[in-house]
C-alpha cells in the first residue's frame, strides 16, 4: 500500500488537523495536554507507517524547519497578549526573576544528575544536555492555563515566555563555549544582546510604519515571510534571534507606549491596529498547525520501549524530583503560601526537542538515552494534568460554596419578613 502520495498526504494531513481541533476541545474538558494526545498519535501512526512499509524516512529535518517556525510563531503569539502596562512591571520583573533563576538552578541540578549517572558524559556536555530539559515549554503551557484566574494566566504567560527565550540564549552560549574562535565571553554575550535589542527595535518600528502603507489585502503572510527572514539572518549573524520576534510582538501589541510625541504623528492607529489584530489571528492559526504537526512527527521519531529502562526512569525521576524541588523553594519566596497549581505548571515540550536535537556532534554523548527526554516530557505533563483537574474541582467547590451560602442567606432572611408582616396584621 503506498501511504506517500499526493492525495494520501493530503487526507492524512487533512485528518491530523482535525484530530488536533478535537484534541484541544478534549484537552479543555479533561484538562490533558493536548501535546500528550498528539505525541501519542505519532506513535500510532508510526507502528501503522512500520506494519505497512520497512522504509526508514529521515523526519529530522522536517522536525527541525517546523520547531523553528513553531517557536517563532509560539514566541510572537505569546508577545501579542503581553500588555506593557505600570501597573504590571512589578509581576513582569517578578516572572523574569523566577524564571531566570529557576533556569540556571534546574540546569546545574540537572547537570549534576547528567554527569554522576551517565558514563562519558562531561561537565560541559552535561550542562547542554540539561539546558533543554530545564525550559518551560510555553507551547504547552500558554493553552492550558486560559482557565485560571486573570493574575495566575498572566505570570504563566511571562514566565514561560521568558523561560523560552533564556534557555534559548544560555543554549546558544553554551555551544560558541566549544569553538574558543566564537566564544566572546559574557561580555561579548552582553553585547551581542544589546546589538540585538537596537536592532529589532529599529525593525519593529520600520515594519510597522511600512505595513501600514501597504493597501494590499495579502501582507500578512508577506508579514511574517519579513520576521522569518530576520530571524534566520540573526541566526546566521550570531545574534539572539527570538529578541527580535519578541520586541516586534510587544511594540505591535503596545504601540501607543512606543509612538509617543512625534512618533506618534507616523503611526496611523487604526490601520496598524487592524494588522495587530490580524495578525493575533493568523499567528494563532498558524502555531496550532505548526506544533501538530511537530508534535506528531516528534511521535513518530522516538522509540517508546526506552521508557521502560530502569536507568533511564531512575534518571528522569530525579531531574522531575529537582524540578519541583527548586520550583516550589522559588514560588514560596516570590508568591508566598498560594503556590497551586502554578508550582505544578512546569511542563517541557517544544523547544526542549528542538534545542536536544541541535546539540552539536562534538558534545553528543553516545551513552545518552533520548528516553530520558520523552519520559520528562510525558511526566511533567501529567503532573501539570493532574494539577490542572485539582484545581478546577477546587474552584468548582468554591463557588458552589459561595452559591449555598447565598442561598442559605436568602432563606435565612425570608422569616424574618414573614413574621413582620404577621406582626403587623
Amino acid at each position: 500500500m503506498e501511504l506517500i502520495s499526493s492525495y494520501n498526504l493530503i487526507i492524512e494531513f487533512s485528518v491530523i488537523i482535525i484530530l488536533s481541533f478535537l484534541f484541544n476541545g478534549l484537552s479543555k474538558k479533561t484538562n490533558i495536554p493536548a501535546v500528550l494526545m498528539l505525541i501519542a498519535l505519532g506513535l500510532i501512526l508510526q507502528y501503522i507507517l512500520g506494519y505497512f512499509t520497512t522504509e526508514t524516512i529521515d523526519f529530522f529535518p522536517i522536525l527541525e524547519v517546523l520547531g523553528i517556525v513553531g517557536l517563532i510563531m509560539i514566541v510572537l503569539e505569546a508577545a501579542l497578549e503581553l500588555e506593557l502596562k505600570r501597573e504590571k512591571l512589578i509581576p513582569i520583573l517578578k516572572s523574569l526573576a523566577i524564571a531566570l533563576i529557576g533556569l540556571m538552578l534546574s540546569t546545574w541540578a540537572a547537570a549534576s544528575i547528567l554527569y554522576y549517572y551517565i558514563p562519558e558524559m562531561t561537565m560541559q556536555s552535561a550542562w547542554l544536555y540539561a539546558t533543554p530539559l530545564s525550559i518551560l515549554s510555553s507551547a504547552i503551557i500558554i493553552p492550558s492555563v486560559a482557565g485560571l484566574k486573570s493574575k495566575k494566566r498572566e505570570f504563566h504567560i511571562y514566565e514561560s515566555t521568558f523561560s523560552d527565550i533564556l534557555g534559548i540564549m544560555l543554549f546558544y552560549f553554551l555551544t560558541g563555549k566549544l569553538n574558543p574562535a566564537e566564544d566572546s565571553g559574557l561580555v561579548g554575550f552582553g553585547g551581542n544582546f544589546l546589538l540585538t535589542v537596537a536592532i529589532s527595535l529599529i525593525a519593529s518600528y520600520a515594519i510597522i510604519l511600512i505595513f501600514q502603507k501597504i493597501k494590499s489585502n495579502v501582507k500578512l503572510f508577506l508579514l511574517i515571510a519579513v520576521l522569518l527572514l530576520l530571524y534566520a539572518l540573526g541566526k546566521k549573524m550570531h545574534l539572539s534571534s527570538l529578541i527580535i520576534i519578541l520586541i516586534f510582538g510587544l511594540v505591535i501589541a503596545n504601540m501607543k507606549l512606543f509612538f509617543k510625541g512625534k512618533l506618534s504623528r507616523l503611526l496611523d492607529y487604526a490601520k496598524a491596529h487592524q494588522i495587530y489584530h490580524e495578525l493575533h489571528t493568523i499567528t494563532a492559526e498558524t502555531a496550532f498547525v505548526v506544533r501538530t504537526l511537530f508534535f506528531v512527527i516528534f511521535g513518530l521519531t522516538i522509540t517508546i520501549t526506552s521508557l521502560f529502562d530502569l536507568q533511564v526512569a531512575l534518571i528522569s525521576c530525579l531531574l522531575i524530583g529537582s524540578i519541583y524541588g527548586i520550583r516550589i523553594v522559588l514560588l514560596l519566596i516570590f508568591e508566598g503560601k498560594d503556590i497551586i497549581p502554578q508550582v505544578f505548571i512546569a511542563p517541557r515540550g517544544l523547544i526542549t526537542v528542538l534545542l536536544f536535537y541541535g546539540i552539536p556532534k562534538e558534545a553528543q554523548i553516545d551513552s545518552f538515552e533520548p528516553g530520558i527526554l520523552l519520559f520528562v516530557i510525558i511526566g511533567t505533563s501529567l503532573i501539570m494534568t493532574f494539577a490542572m483537574i485539582y484545581e478546577k474541582k477546587r474552584s468548582s467547590q468554591a463557588i458552589d460554596q459561595a452559591n449555598s451560602r447565598a442561598v442559605g442567606s436568602v432563606k435565612w432572611k425570608a422569616p424574618s419578613v414573614l413574621e413582620n408582616s404577621d406582626s403587623k396584621s
